[in-house]
Protein backbone atom coordinates (compact mmCIF):
# COMPACT_ATOMS: atom_id res chain seq x y z
CA UNK A 1 0.00 0.00 0.00
CA UNK A 2 2.82 2.36 0.91
CA UNK A 3 4.54 1.65 -2.44
CA UNK A 4 1.37 2.44 -4.34
CA UNK A 5 1.07 5.80 -2.62
CA UNK A 6 4.73 6.68 -3.01
CA UNK A 7 5.42 5.42 -6.51
CA UNK A 8 2.05 5.23 -8.25
CA UNK A 9 1.11 2.91 -11.12
CA UNK A 10 4.56 2.79 -12.76
CA UNK A 11 6.33 1.19 -9.80
CA UNK A 12 8.51 -1.13 -11.93
CA UNK A 13 9.87 1.66 -14.14
CA UNK A 14 10.70 3.94 -11.22
CA UNK A 15 12.31 1.08 -9.38
CA UNK A 16 14.70 0.48 -12.30
CA UNK A 17 15.47 4.21 -12.55
CA UNK A 18 16.25 4.34 -8.84
CA UNK A 19 18.52 1.32 -9.04
CA UNK A 20 20.34 2.77 -12.03
CA UNK A 21 20.80 6.07 -10.18
CA UNK A 22 22.20 4.24 -7.16
CA UNK A 23 24.62 2.34 -9.41
CA UNK A 24 25.89 5.58 -10.95
CA UNK A 25 26.15 7.23 -7.52
CA UNK A 26 28.14 4.23 -6.28
CA UNK A 27 30.47 4.45 -9.28
CA UNK A 28 30.98 8.18 -8.69
CA UNK A 29 31.72 7.66 -4.99
CA UNK A 30 34.15 4.84 -5.83
CA UNK A 31 35.94 7.04 -8.38
CA UNK A 32 36.30 9.84 -5.83
CA UNK A 33 37.68 7.42 -3.22
CA UNK A 34 40.15 5.99 -5.76
CA UNK A 35 41.34 9.47 -6.70
CA UNK A 36 41.77 10.30 -3.01
CA UNK A 37 43.87 7.16 -2.45
CA UNK A 38 46.06 7.92 -5.46
CA UNK A 39 46.54 11.52 -4.28
CA UNK A 40 47.41 10.39 -0.74
CA UNK A 41 49.93 7.88 -2.09
CA UNK A 42 51.53 10.53 -4.30
CA UNK A 43 51.76 12.93 -1.36
CA UNK A 44 53.41 10.32 0.88
CA UNK A 45 55.88 9.40 -1.87
CA UNK A 46 56.79 13.05 -2.50
CA UNK A 47 57.28 13.77 1.21
CA UNK A 48 59.40 10.62 1.63
CA UNK A 49 61.61 11.71 -1.29
CA UNK A 50 62.08 15.18 0.21
CA UNK A 51 62.96 13.69 3.60
CA UNK A 52 65.44 11.31 1.97
CA UNK A 53 67.12 14.17 0.07
CA UNK A 54 67.29 16.27 3.23
CA UNK A 55 68.89 13.40 5.21
CA UNK A 56 71.36 12.82 2.36
CA UNK A 57 72.38 16.49 2.40
CA UNK A 58 72.75 16.43 6.20
CA UNK A 59 74.98 13.32 5.98
CA UNK A 60 77.15 15.05 3.37
CA UNK A 61 77.49 18.14 5.56
CA UNK A 62 78.41 16.00 8.58
CA UNK A 63 80.94 14.02 6.54
CA UNK A 64 82.51 17.21 5.22
CA UNK A 65 82.70 18.64 8.74
CA UNK A 66 84.31 15.47 10.12
CA UNK A 67 86.80 15.40 7.27
CA UNK A 68 87.91 18.95 8.00
CA UNK A 69 88.26 18.24 11.75
CA UNK A 70 90.16 15.00 11.13
CA UNK A 71 92.54 16.77 8.77
CA UNK A 72 93.22 19.38 11.46
CA UNK A 73 94.00 16.70 14.05
CA UNK A 74 96.59 15.09 11.76
CA UNK A 75 98.36 18.39 11.36
CA UNK A 76 97.14 19.18 7.86
CA UNK A 77 94.96 22.23 7.49
CA UNK A 78 91.72 21.93 5.57
CA UNK A 79 92.76 25.17 3.87
CA UNK A 80 96.56 25.12 3.56
CA UNK A 81 96.79 28.78 2.55
CA UNK A 82 94.87 29.96 5.58
CA UNK A 83 97.03 31.98 8.01
CA UNK A 84 97.18 30.51 11.49
CA UNK A 85 96.21 27.05 10.34
CA UNK A 86 98.05 23.94 11.52
CA UNK A 87 101.46 23.57 9.94
CA UNK A 88 102.46 20.75 7.68
CA UNK A 89 105.28 18.51 8.90
CA UNK A 90 108.69 20.11 8.31
CA UNK A 91 107.32 23.68 7.98
CA UNK A 92 108.30 26.26 10.59
CA UNK A 93 105.64 28.40 12.18
CA UNK A 94 106.03 31.81 13.71
CA UNK A 95 108.52 34.57 12.95
CA UNK A 96 111.66 33.85 11.12
CA UNK A 97 114.56 34.47 13.49
CA UNK A 98 116.92 35.53 10.68
CA UNK A 99 115.29 38.97 10.35
CA UNK A 100 115.48 40.12 13.99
Amino acid sequence: MRDAVLFGAQRGRRSADERLGKVFAGIAITAVLCAGCVGWSFLQHTLAQQKSEQEKQQRQVRQYGQGARTAGIRGVSADRNRPGGPAEPGVRQGRDDRFR
